[in-house]
């Protein structure tokens, strides 16, 4: 059987009875694959007696190869970053499709395509009309590690991390989802907890949504300005929050990654809303939001150090300003350095001694 059934919906958080029992289907299936090839019914007999964490899974691993692949090939290493907006979301299809051919009802799944249909095509437009522009997807990243480390280290990099292991971990952002799968065996109808779970997800996409604005806004103000020296007149930034060089209005006045603390919020939700589903305080299906805090860790590092590199006033902005937990109070630019008349004077007789002496 490709799916599990339990007396208890505690047991549909544990690995050992949810994943373990499965695992040699992972095994077969390249063999199972290229004997039915030819034949779709065949093929869609095969989808429906997989477990659908295990073909999931399987296609991770197939993407990652796609990935490696093409990445190599343009010497373009954020393949990952392109797919991000839509691999979870079709993980979550995934799931919803394999329960209905196997007349499996769930609203819960339905409300998880919900917002994350929502997630996939916010990101996806900004990335469209943006030109590329994304969370997570400017390749300069990549090519600074490539030329710090060397060419041969980087592309162990790319085998191992950038291409395989970044889309294992998007299939396990949506891991919860397959516990919440379970879990619908015994419980189709939702609660008001379910809704609220949904609206908070929502909340998470629209706050995502208006950081990744207002800071596309400033990037926009503040490229016209460098390009005519003179503030747009629709720009609501002055002068001087131009010249400042990063955004430090709206959320980001509280928080310095806004936008990277609701995406890592949303998948965190996401695996409590798996958790409540089946009853449990924690389960293994964390291990992608997890998984997920770190790579923004090391990701927000890398991106605030090149930050700060550029623009001084940044490490003020650091002191100041929470990183991924907001601050209470908003951030406050640094009065300008007063120079005292005595100063002023002081200086002025140190330049005309020194011409004196030449």
């Amino acid at each position: 059987m490709a799916l599990p059934h339990f007396l208890r919906l505690e047991d549909c958080a544990e690995w050992s009875k949810t994943v373990e029992p499965f695992l040699p289907q992972l095994y077969e299936l390249p063999q199972r694959l290229m004997a039915h090839i030819t034949s779709p019914h065949d093929l869609l007999e095969l989808y429906k007696q997989t477990n659908p964490l295990v073909s999931g899974f399987a296609f991770s691993l197939f993407a990652g190869v796609v990935f490696l692949v093409v990445s190599e090939a343009n010497r373009n290493y954020s393949q990952v970053d392109r797919m991000w907006s839509l691999l979870p979301t079709i993980y979550n299809v995934h799931y919803k499709i394999w329960a209905e051919l196997n007349n499996i009802s769930s609203q819960r799944l339905n409300l998880v395509l919900l917002w994350s249909a929502v997630w996939s095509a916010r990101l996806t437009f900004n990335y469209w009309r943006r030109g590329g522009y994304q969370v997570g997807s400017e390749d300069y990243r990549w090519e600074l590690v490539k030329k710090h480390i060397g060419s041969v280290p980087f592309f162990i990099l790319n085998v191992t991390f950038i291409s395989f292991i970044q889309s294992v971990l998007l299939f396990l952002l949506a891991a919860p989802t397959y516990a919440i799968l379970l879990a619908s065996q015994h419980e189709q109808e939702i609660s008001g907890v379910d809704l609220m779970f949904t609206a908070v997800q929502l909340g998470l996409v629209l706050t995502e949504w208006f950081s990744d604005q207002q800071q596309w806004d400033y990037q926009n103000s503040k490229r016209q300005y460098q390009a005519t020296a003179k503030v747009p007149r629709d720009s609501p930034y002055t002068r001087e929050d131009l010249d400042q060089g990063f955004n430090t209005s709206g959320l980001w006045a509280y928080c310095r990654h806004p936008n990277f603390t609701a995406e890592q919020t949303i998948w965190l939700v996401l695996y409590h809303w798996s958790c409540y589903s089946t009853k449990v305080l924690y389960s293994w299906t964390g291990v992608g939001a997890m998984g997920l805090l770190m790579l923004f860790q090391g990701s927000t590092w890398l991106t605030e150090l090149i930050t700060a590199g550029k623009y001084p006033d940044y490490k003020h902005y650091q002191r100041q300003v929470g990183m991924t937990i907001p601050s209470l109070t908003p951030y406050k630019r640094p009065a300008p350095k007063v120079i005292r008349t005595s100063e002023l004077e002081k200086r002025q007789a140190q330049k005309e001694k020194a011409g004196k002496q030449k």
